[in-house]
């Protein structure tokens, strides 16, 4: 494996334009082969977690699972109703959907009145799956928009919840053309200021797309193992141009550090090697580490943070593997086109990669001197900066403490999208819609008379509760083994009065009523209990998933450096800077101070998939940065500099390239702030803020102070490094 990055780079070297073409047709065979097989999308069946989902699966069993379900509302559009030419459309929107194939059922028009406006709602029940109702709406809607045409003078207009998954599909692809309008410019131009040649910074991006293009064909592939959520395009896009670009920003750095040391003596496609010897093992343990952390979210069983490590670890290994076979090839024929566009300058002094090389244009010189300086401070007063930023950074994180995590659910969408403004006034016209409760049980056929004498029961007792409105409706599967009960409440069902009906529910009447009955298997599903389940399931699999991931993080640190005290400190850098990037999405996103600045209404919460996504992603990207810092510097030891001037070489020599990865991915995931979805927000957000931090803080304060302060024992167990290595020719760590 150590030797893996040099053989790939001389290969490619020595075959430039087969490694090209071979990387195309890579790229070209992945995206066939994914569209010749489709994505394996999830099912209803993989979302259902905790005492919602058995009840789900209960109810699935005795075929009384929910089936989506559209409302069609109609009301006069202004002036005197028309109550008489309400009644008329509705009529007709209920017999042009009777006609449609993919309606099961369409119940009688009912009539609700908001203010003195009379509303009348068609509720229509589609066939098949919820999840799939989506893309067969169409149908429906066009019914819908025929009649509002047939009756100008009313307002006509569908929800549901097929209707607000399309509507939010369609935003979230406007969002993410939106978001790459914002990267790929902003990208450019990093990358133009940090080469200053329009080709070196065309070629990481061209790379990172490919990478990207391969990975969403290998993605559709891996979707027939772990079904797609709906959530890997997007995290490809996000993940892949971060690390796409980074990856080839540190090969490039160091292919051009070679290749002014070099002074000219050497061919391309010797530094060329020389750079993959250094920054391509860099690359290779640094994408390895995001991919072993980033699998840790499979132990949270759960199949959107499947769907988000399977695109990740798709897009960082296809990253990897474009930066060690394509990007060798490309640096080749780039250095010889150089080459012979100097030899036909006449009186030219020699290539132009020459002379940057022997005048410092490279921008390692200068550059290097600057951040040397700026990481002087932690080198002479070590104790001193370390202090403040620790505490700078633990002052980030006391709004920690207010963490209020909730599942993000159809409440908290866009209103932007046509039908949930739709589902909105449907809501007030017809309160008892918000949210609804199903009880569900299973017991032997022979007990059915005493289950549904229970229900009935636990049904009257709603009815004196103010958290419940409405009459209990009772189903009974044909096999009489499976009972629902569906109760309404009157209040959405991210709302503390909808939480705690259920709580009412499932601690005093269920136990009351029926958990009386000998054998009987009772859970609560619904709106609510979703919502509610959800981030309770996460919870419980927080703790493992966070341990794995600081014992990963230990263990690829540690190996790469062969240091017990270098995988602590990365262990606990990382979570210096997940906890203070968390805390302030707590003080953004929790509080309304900064809704007109980000676009958002604050629902007082964070969604809960995203600090287990902070601390998984960002442990893996902050791997790329401590790999190639601490390789630095572990290559001035080796070379017989005392530990504490290498950390000044090695900080100096990294960071003008850290600081471009860095800037990269701010832009990557802070343009997924201007994202509707508010959970994508806060992803974007927390990750363009912990980068910053990483990059900015821990890197150029936090950890040369701290290996300043611990000297030589940083290195250990391997004491003796400095010495056994003192008269190595060519440095050989992992970066």
């Amino acid at each position: 494996m150590r030797e893996l990055p040099v053989r790939a780079a001389r290969w490619s070297a020595l075959h430039p334009w087969r490694a090209i073409v071979g990387w195309l047709v890579f790229v070209v065979v992945c995206l066939g082969l994914g569209a010749a097989v489709g994505t394996h999308s999830a099912s209803t069946e993989d979302y259902r977690v905790g005492e919602a989902g058995r009840a789900e699966a209960m109810a699935a069993e005795g075929h009384l699972q929910r089936k989506p379900v559209e409302q069609v509302l109609v009301s006069a559009k202004g002036g005197a109703p028309d109550r008489r030419g309400i009644d008329a459309a509705a009529h007709e929107v209920a017999a042009r959907m009777r006609t449609l194939p993919e309606v099961e059922s369409v119940a009688a028009p009912r009539t609700a009145h908001h203010g003195r406006t009379p509303v009348v709602m068609v509720e229509v029940t589609m066939k098949g799956a919820e999840l799939d109702a989506r893309q067969h709406v169409g149908p429906l809607q066009a019914q819908t928009a025929a009649v509002q045409r047939s009756h100008p003078q009313l307002v006509v207009e569908e929800t549901g919840g097929p209707s607000i998954s399309q509507g939010v599909d369609a935003q979230r692809g406007s969002d993410l053309a939106l978001s790459e309008a914002i990267t790929l410019p902003a990208t450019l131009i990093t990358l133009l200021l940090a080469f200053g040649s329009l080709v070196m910074a065309v070629v990481p991006l061209l790379l990172a797309l490919s990478s990207i293009a391969a990975a969403l064909g290998l993605s559709m592939l891996a979707s027939h193992l772990f079904p797609d959520a709906g959530v890997g395009t997007n995290v490809i896009i996000l993940i892949g141009l971060a690390v796409g670009v980074d990856y080839t920003l540190f090969y490039l750095k160091r292919e051009r550090e070679e290749r002014a040391r070099s002074g000219g003596r050497l061919g391309p496609e010797a530094v060329v090697e020389l750079a993959a010897a250094t920054s391509g093992r860099a690359v290779v343990v640094s994408g390895l580490a995001v991919a072993v952390s980033t699998a840790t979210l499979y132990l949270a069983a759960d199949v959107i943070f499947s769907s988000l490590a399977t695109g990740t670890i798709v897009v960082v290994l296809v990253a990897v593997a474009s930066s060690l076979t394509v990007l060798p090839a490309v640096l080749v024929k780039t250095g010889q086109r150089a080459e012979r566009r100097a030899q036909r300058r006449a009186g030219a002094p020699g290539p132009r990669w020459q002379r940057a090389a022997r005048t410092g244009r490279n921008g390692a010189g200068r550059g290097g001197r600057v951040w040397a300086a700026l990481t002087r401070p932690a080198s002479r007063r070590p104790v001193l900066t370390l202090a403040v930023s620790v505490l700078l950074l633990l002052a980030l994180s006391a709004p920690l403490a207010g963490l209020k995590l909730v599942e993000m659910g159809r409440d908290t969408h866009s209103r932007e999208v046509p039908a949930m403004r739709t589902y909105d006034r449907l809501n007030a016209a017809f309160p008892e819609h918000r949210a609804t409760h199903q009880v569900v049980v299973r017991a032997r056929a022979d007990r059915a008379e005493a289950v549904a004498g229970a229900l009935t029961e636990l049904g009257r007792r709603t009815q004196a509760d103010p958290l419940f409105t409405g009459r209990p409706r009772l189903r009974t599967s044909e096999d009489r083994r499976i009972s629902v009960l569906e109760l309404s409440v009157p209040y959405l069902g991210n709302s503390a009065q909808a939480r705690t009906s259920l709580d009412h529910l499932r601690s005093t009447y269920l136990p009351a009523t029926v958990g009386r009955i000998p054998g009987a298997e009772a859970g609560v599903t619904g709106d609510v209990a979703r919502t509610t389940d959800y981030p309770a399931h996460q919870s419980a699999k927080l703790p493992l998933v966070i341990g794995a991931l600081l014992l990963v993080t230990f263990v690829m640190t540690a190996l790469a450096f062969g240091s017990v005290v270098l995988g602590l400190l990365g262990v606990a850098l990382n979570l210096l800077s997940a906890s203070a990037a968390l805390g302030l999405l707590v003080l953004v996103f929790q509080g309304t101070w900064a809704e007109g600045m980000l676009g958002f209404h604050s629902t007082g919460s964070i969604g809960s998939r995203v600090p287990l996504f902070l601390f998984v992603i960002l442990f893996g990207l902050s791997m790329d940065y401590q790999v190639f810092v601490v390789s630095r510097i572990r290559e001035a030891v080796l070379r017989g500099v005392p530990t504490r001037q290498a950390v000044l070489d090695g900080i100096g020599s990294s960071a003008a390239v850290v600081t471009s990865a860095a800037v990269v991915m701010v832009t990557v995931f802070a343009s997924f702030v201007f994202l509707h979805l508010i959970e994508m927000k806060q992803i974007g957000f927390v990750l363009a803020a912990a980068v910053l931090l990483d990059a900015f803080i821990i890197r150029i304060l936090v950890l040369p102070a701290a290996m300043t302060l611990l000297g030589e024992a940083s290195w250990w167990p391997a004491r003796g490094l400095r010495r056994t290595r003192r008269t190595a020719p060519v440095p050989v760590g992992v970066g």
